[in-house]
Formats: C-alpha cells, structure tokens, sequence
C-alpha cells in the first residue's frame, strides 16, 4: 500500500504527511526518486498542473501517486495571481516577494474589496490500470479575504495576509494542527482520500525509504 507525493517543497511536504496519516499507506516524497523526471507547472489551471504532475511520477515510478497544485484568486484583481500564485513575483521568487507584490497591487483597495479564495486541486494517478494511467481530480476551496499587513509565523506561501473569517485570524497565525482543520488543502484531501481507500493494494515499493 504505498503513495508517492509529487513535490519538492518541504513545507508542502509536512502539510500532506499530517494530512494523510491516518490514510493506511506507506507514502514516499518525490525525494525518495532522485532520477524522477523535474516537472514544469506550466499550465494554465491548477487542476491541469495536478494532474500533469501526478501522471509523471506515477508513469516514472509505477506507482500511485498524489499531487496538488494550489492558486490564489483575489476578485478585485479578475482572480489574480491564480494557478500562478507560486511565481506570482517571477520565477524563483521567494514566499515574501509574491505576498508583498501583492499586497502592493491591493494598495489603497478597502477591506470590502479584499475578497480572496484559496483553491487547491489534488490529483491521484493510478499506473497500475489494464486500460493505461487514469488521474482522478478533487479540490478544496476556502474563502477569505487579504489583510493590509502580514501577520503570523507559521506556514507558508501567502498564509501571513490570508485572513480566515470566521477565525479572525491569518493562516500563518495558526498552528499546523489549527490549519490542517480548516484548509483548502485539508479539504482537498478529506476527499482525496476516499479515491485512496478504494485503491487500497495496487502497488507496493521496494527498495527506498518511505517518509513515514
């Protein structure tokens, strides 16, 4: 019963292990699959990136495999930065760098007109399908709006101007515990894993070491 998880990003990584402890398989990062292709999210959804992230280290490993891709969509900016949230300030650019460019375009725009979304796609690939690698699709959406100033120490990417209403609080002030319980990756994945159960002993991993 093993998993393999599409990303290199360490702290996406904890995200996905606290989520998917209870799942009842032995999951793998990307890590673990030095020689696995790198793959580009370059395309124009999240839903489509998920996906094209996913089939690849299933086909490289044989294996399931689970990816997410996640965008941000601020209305007032005609759902900017979207699927390109991670690059959001360029390529490269650092956790800061797309939330302070951010909030520079939001300069001046009131609190009513802060209105954000956080949507995540996750996809789980099966390689192991007579009929050739299938990928199945679900996502999680949580609704808030962007503060004016960044607040919190924990998690990442925009969590420290994401504000979550009915919290009063930005993402980056909760504890992962806090945030695994409301998020729109947290809810991804509760229904992700309902695709997992019913995939139960397709594919077993030999060889490497398994994140936990």
């Amino acid at each position: 019963m093993d998993l393999v998880l599409a990303t290199t990003n360490p702290d996406k990584q904890k995200e996905l292990l606290a989520l998917l402890e209870d799942v009842g398989y032995r999951i793998y990062t990307r890590d673990a699959f030095p020689d696995a292709p790198v793959i580009e999210e370059d395309r124009a959804s999240c839903e489509a990136n998920a996906r094209k992230k996913a089939l690849a280290l299933a086909q490289h490993t044989g294996c399931l495999a689970l990816a997410d891709d996640t965008g941000l969509e601020v209305e007032v900016l005609g759902g900017r930065p979207g699927a390109l949230a991670a690059r959001y300030a360029g390529e490269n650019a650092t956790y800061e760098a797309n939330w302070r460019k951010l909030l520079d375009d939001l300069r001046g725009v009131p609190r009513s007109q802060r209105i954000a979304r956080f949507r995540t796609v996750v996809a789980v690939a099966d390689p192991t399908v007579p009929a050739g690698p299938i990928v199945e699709t679900v996502e999680g959406v949580l609704d808030g709006w962007i503060a004016e100033t960044p607040s919190g120490r924990h998690g990442f990417g925009y969590d420290p101007i994401f504000v979550v209403p009915e919290l009063g609080k930005t993402l980056a002030e909760l504890t992962l515990e806090e945030k695994n319980r409301v998020s729109h990756r947290a809810r991804a994945l509760s229904k992700a894993k309902a695709l997992l159960q019913a995939k139960m002993d397709t594919c077993r991993i030999s060889g490497r070491s398994a994140a936990r």
